[in-house]
């Protein structure tokens, strides 16, 4: 494989979404990058930034058993898949972007080696809180026991670390330059 995936990993409300959409509005057609949408077993939410496939969860697992997923794993109750298509975009040297999961992370690097840049998007907790209030989807004894799991989580092994604690505009601007010229860190 001579491509590289970028699989953004990070806790809920960092801001994976966001900073991947503001990387992709910016890209051009020189820069060679594809965005892979994932396949996952809930409904589109209308407003929401990112545009996967929805599936059942029969269809997933039909999916699974037929090969279709380069990557897959479940969390909080609901499957996602990358699929192999990412494969051959690899194979032609492309750099793909994709949305991940930490528990994927073992997974990913036995499938793709050295093409994986496992990229971590952080917020400070306050900034979590901040953020996950304003979608409005759960209640403040959930946040704070989401973010209290984040907190007792082991640190995990990864490529790149990107801070979105600022201005959105700020982290895409680094994780684009990562993209265009392969610096090896941002912070």
């Amino acid at each position: 494989m001579s491509g590289r995936l970028f699989l953004i990993v990070g806790p809920s409300g960092a801001g994976k979404d966001t900073v991947i959409a503001g990387v992709t509005a910016r890209l051009s057609p020189a820069d060679d990058v594809i965005l892979a949408r994932r396949i996952i077993t809930r409904p589109l939410h209308p407003g929401g930034v990112e545009q996967h496939i929805p599936v059942t969860p029969a269809a997933f697992v039909r999916l699974r058993v037929a090969g279709a997923f380069a990557l897959d794993w479940d969390s909080h109750g609901l499957s996602y898949g990358v699929g192999v298509e990412v494969r051959a975009w690899l194979a032609a040297g492309m750099t793909i972007i994709a949305n991940g999961s930490r528990a994927a992370l073992p997974a990913a690097r036995a499938a793709f080696g050295a093409a994986l840049v496992a990229t971590e998007i952080t917020a400070r907790p306050e900034t979590l809180a901040v953020r996950l209030a304003a979608r409005g989807r759960e209640s403040a004894g959930d946040i704070a026991a989401r973010l209290a799991r984040t907190r007792g989580l082991p640190p995990m092994s990864v490529d790149l670390t990107i801070a979105n604690d600022g201005a959105p505009d700020q982290a895409v601007a680094a994780f684009l330059v990562t993209i265009r010229h392969g610096a090896a860190r941002c912070a």
